[in-house]
């Protein structure tokens, strides 16, 4: 009779420590999956920061514009609607790499303060810092309380690129 008495141990057992088993395996994915949206999203930036850096694309550039080309980047992650709802983008240029103020774009919750983004014109050899910022939410609703940064249940995904444009415009040098 005692052989017969510990055959349904093992899944109570396994009852008692599945939640915690599972919150760290879905804790892994939810932190694999945000810190792979993050790459994603710093090689889009940097591939459209190459572009302004060469003056393949210069100009009056808008913020649609950016965020359309860094969007295509990330399509098969982010789906392009979600993405060109919800990225920000912030493109400043300056003279020089000295003295210059680099104005944060959150708020005290970490929300994005949409108003403090700028667009500038990049022009030949001018410094430009160009962010990108995508608000990822959180998909297993036990992390959200552990990932969050933002309120909502989401992450800021931030990606910079910080480099001098080329001088190219014929007969100018930097």
């Amino acid at each position: 009779m005692r052989t017969h008495a510990r055959s349904g141990s093992a899944a109570i057992e396994f009852a008692m420590v599945a939640p915690v088993f599972f919150l760290f395996l879905f804790g892994i994915i939810e932190t694999g999956v945000i810190f792979f949206a993050g790459s994603a999203l710093q090689n889009a930036t940097d591939d459209v920061a190459r572009l302004i850096r060469t003056g393949q694309i210069s100009g009056h550039l808008t913020a649609d514009d950016l965020r359309t080309r860094i969007c295509a980047e990330v399509a098969g992650l982010i789906s392009s609607g979600t993405c060109a709802a919800n990225l920000q983008v912030d493109l400043r240029a300056y003279t020089n790499f000295a003295g210059n103020n680099y104005a944060t774009i959150t708020k005290p919750d970490g929300s994005i303060d949409t108003t403090k983004l700028v667009i500038d014109n990049a022009g030949a050899c001018e410094v430009v810092l160009m962010r990108s910022f995508y608000p990822w939410t959180i998909m297993t609703p036990m992390m959200a309380p552990l990932l969050q940064n933002m309120p909502g249940g989401q992450y800021l995904i931030a990606s910079a690129a910080a480099f001098r444009t080329e001088p190219y415009v014929s007969g100018s040098s930097c």
